[in-house]
């Protein structure tokens, strides 16, 4: 499997998982505890998959970073957060600098 592919699938697993943790009203509600434990479990056997090949500083930074952005989305669309203009440029900066470690750092693997 291709790393970015399994960090990808690792990211959305856990994004997912995240998303539910707030459906589980504290983990006394099964099917979204259930999600959320598998989520969870997804994300780490992907990410243990991207680290055979991906160092862990780069892969924890796209990781981390992506999870943000993307939590802050989903959280923006389905629970109605408020992002505000520093928000957004917070996660502009977050996606600008998995840009730069993708695209220009020799520490990632490519």
């Amino acid at each position: 499997m291709h790393p970015y592919l399994a960090l990808g699938i690792a990211i959305v697993s856990e994004v997912i998982a995240t998303s539910a943790l707030r459906a589980s009203d504290g983990f006394s509600r099964l099917w979204p505890s259930l999600v959320v434990v598998a989520g969870y479990g997804l994300a780490f056997f992907f990410l243990s998959v991207t680290l055979k090949s991906i160092p862990v500083g780069i892969a924890y930074a796209i990781w981390s970073g992506l999870g943000v952005v993307l939590i802050s989305v989903v959280a923006w669309l389905l629970f109605g957060q408020k992002l505000d203009l520093a928000a957004i440029v917070g996660m502009g900066l977050i996606v600008a600098g998995v840009l730069v470690l993708n695209l220009f750092s020799k520490s990632s693997a490519h």
